[in-house]
């Protein structure tokens, strides 16, 4: 083989045992990879495992539990995982566990998987400030500023300021705010404080009454927009989740209010049946693909020992549909 590929025995040892910690030329891995392909060879997983020294595995840990996790996202950003692991003869182990249950600290700590993904980082994860302590390769989806571990996540801070000042430019004014989950979790309290950014940057006063906590399903949505309506007259309602707004939406048919006719409602995230609601859902649109792909290539420079940047902020998308129109006559929005 390495006759065939014009290169030495020993590049052709670390071309074909995936050694991620050499440096090999991307012209010369080619040719290593042909002249394999060529001759029909296909390495041996145990075997190079020994010759690196490590497992070729990297984990996707899921601190959330089945309810939580929005399946269609979940897909296209464990593609986008796969898809960087590849690249580098890597593979890609699920871990999925319920905030305050079981322990994904022994994938690292045995050796079963050589650095790790977090998605859903809950500040009160000691676990996981442990593991970032004692330096073990660790990258997060979400954000943890208080541990020094790199982190990959969309905007979304930026995706909800966007969304609300979309409804402010329609002439909404009171305008409510249904989380998409607990604000122990940092995405949460970063789309509440795009809400409020919003509002302060065109004079509206930010009003605890016309915000409500959702906990990531329909169900919570549906509780979350009764309790509002309850207590005040929204002409808008931007719902931090488009599962949540699912149970949103019900609790506005069932007070008897139309949307957009009485009510504009936007939601996050864009899954794929946004489009499908009824009526269409205004959206923030997640780039969930690249989310995958982006922690999975930091991880693996991690693992490497090369440098990596601390925070890596994708951009998101409005998706404007059906949902959203101008504030109805009669009802100018006014405090």
């Amino acid at each position: 083989m390495a006759t065939l590929a014009g290169v030495s025995r020993t590049t052709v040892s670390f071309v074909v045992n995936g050694r991620a910690d050499v440096r090999i030329p991307p012209e010369t891995r080619r040719r290593v990879e042909a002249a394999a392909q060529e001759l029909g060879y296909h390495p041996h997983g145990p075997a190079r495992q020994l010759a690196g020294g490590k497992s070729l595995t990297v984990g996707l840990v899921l601190r959330q539990s089945a309810e939580q996790v929005v399946a269609a996202l979940l897909a296209e950003t464990l593609w986008g995982l796969a898809a960087a692991a590849r690249a580098q003869a890597y593979r890609v182990l699920v871990e999925p566990l319920v905030p305050g249950e079981g322990t994904y600290s022994e994938l690292l700590r045995t050796q079963r998987a050589d650095g790790l993904v977090v998605s859903g980082p809950r500040d009160d994860d000691r676990e996981l400030a442990e593991l970032v302590r004692d330096g073990f390769p660790i990258v997060l989806q979400g954000s943890r500023p208080d541990l020094d571990a790199p982190s990959v996540d969309v905007d979304n801070r930026a995706g909800a300021r966007g969304a609300v000042e979309y409804l402010i430019g329609l002439g909404h004014r009171r305008i409510g705010c249904i989380t998409n989950a607990p604000l122990a979790y940092t995405a949460a309290a970063e789309r509440l404080a795009g809400y409020r950014d919003a509002l302060e940057a065109n004079g509206i006063a930010f009003s605890d009454r016309l915000v409500v906590e959702g906990s990531f399903d329909a169900t919570s949505g549906h509780t979350a927009m009764a309790a509002l309506l309850s207590r005040a007259d929204p002409t808008a309602v931007f719902v931090a989740s488009d599962v949540v707004a699912i149970g949103a939406l019900r609790g506005l048919r069932e007070a008897g209010l139309q949307v957009p006719g009485d009510v504009s409602v936007v939601g996050f995230d864009d899954i794929p049946l946004a489009e499908h609601f009824d009526p269409p859902l205004t959206t923030v649109r997640l780039p969930a693909f690249s989310l995958g792909e982006k922690a999975g290539q930091l991880l693996l420079e991690r693992i490497a020992g090369r440098p990596v940047p601390s925070r890596t902020l994708l951009a998101t998308q409005l998706v404007i549909r059906e949902s959203t129109s101008a504030v109805a006559s009669g009802r100018n929005g006014g405090s």
